[in-house]
């Protein structure tokens, strides 16, 4: 955790403000690393004043972060927040939107549960009505169907390595991010922070799983992730999900993928189009909405892992479920992917995971 007694430099976030980010979205300048390094320390200490803090927040909002300076705030979060326990799997690490989901079903926990089920790990964390939207995250769905929830981070990476599939609860494993709930509900809109607390990867993972709305966020957070010196991760996957969780959207949906070798002209990284339709999830996105996120994400969940559900909603999960291993290289492609994890559902072995789960 942050010291209680600091010697910064000399960038106080009143000066950064009046100095570099605060002229405005069109003639702001971006901050260097050590800058974006030193705001985050005070942040997490506690230090700027609370007007300040919500300027310096609202003038990074305006002129949109470089990688750099996300990279540099990632960097600061796990040196000084993060509390990491690595199971002796290597997971991947799905970082869904914080703040939830309002209007259609949550696929990550069934999706994640299969792709355990087919021999993928998979780690997912969340925090409990996160600002701004504070809406239905992964805990909620876990809770309803009486998965724990409020675990410290070892029991998490327990969780992963006896079940295949984890949940790291935020104000266990991120409590300095979690500190700053009531500053970051206040504020009314979302900052910085509800990007970079994607990227915690409390479970150490090599592969991040995450989504975007524009197909040049996406290709943000891989820099981001090359330029945070802390991360582990030498893989990531990202594709357009529902309401910007790590769902993925009916219809014609771009993947971004991360590092190819080959067609790519972008710093290693491809993008490419599915139709997931030709997945067998034919449905739409209004066809997916539910009018209580929480409680019926988690009984469409126990019904698709238990097979007694085959409509739509068990193509999305299985799709889900097979962008999951493939992120991994457990799948030479998407196809053989989905042919996974149709298996694991139709053996059993994914309802034997939320058996597992709710035993532990």
């Amino acid at each position: 955790m942050a010291q209680a007694t600091r010697e910064y430099g000399e960038w106080p976030l009143k000066r950064l403000m009046t100095e570099v980010v605060g002229s405005g979205h069109k003639s702001a300048d971006d901050m260097t690393r050590e800058q974006a390094r030193e705001a985050f320390q005070r942040i997490l200490d506690g230090e700027p004043d609370h007007t300040t803090l919500g300027g310096f927040w609202l003038a990074n909002r305006w002129k949109r972060n470089t990688p750099e300076e996300l990279g540099a705030y990632v960097d600061v979060m796990a040196e000084e927040s993060v509390v990491t326990a690595e199971p002796d799997a290597d997971p991947v690490d799905c970082g869904a939107n914080y703040d939830g989901k309002g209007r259609s079903a949550i696929f990550g926990v069934a999706a994640g549960v299969v792709a355990a089920a087919a021999g993928t790990p998979v780690v997912v964390h969340s925090g409990d009505r996160v600002p701004t939207q504070k809406q239905d995250a992964y805990k909620h769905v876990l809770d309803e169907l009486g998965v724990r929830t409020e675990l410290a981070p070892e029991a998490s990476a327990d969780m992963v390595d006896e079940t295949g599939f984890g949940f790291y609860y935020q104000p266990e494993f991120n409590p300095g991010i979690d500190a700053l709930f009531d500053r970051r509900d206040n504020m009314g809109v979302r900052t910085f922070v509800n990007t970079v607390e994607t990227l915690a990867n409390p479970a150490g993972a090599s592969v991040h799983l995450g989504s975007f709305y524009h197909l040049p966020f996406a290709k943000k957070m891989v820099r981001t992730l090359k330029n945070a010196d802390s991360s582990s991760v030498e893989r990531a996957l990202f594709f357009q999900g529902m309401e910007g969780y790590d769902d993925v959207r009916p219809g014609e949906t771009i993947v971004a993928e991360w590092p190819v070798a080959g067609d790519s002209d972008d710093e290693d990284i491809a993008d490419f189009e599915i139709r997931t339709a030709e997945y067998g999830m034919d449905v739409t996105s209004d066809a997916l909405q539910v009018e209580n996120v929480a409680a019926e994400s988690a009984a469409i969940t126990e019904a698709v892992l238990t097979g007694d559900r085959e409509d739509g909603f068990a193509d999305a999960v299985a799709l889900n479920a097979a962008l999951r291993i493939y992120a991994r290289e457990d799948a030479d492609s998407i196809d053989d992917g989905l042919e996974q994890a149709r298996e694991a559902i139709a053996d059993g072995s994914a309802a034997a995971v939320l058996d597992d789960l709710r035993a532990f």
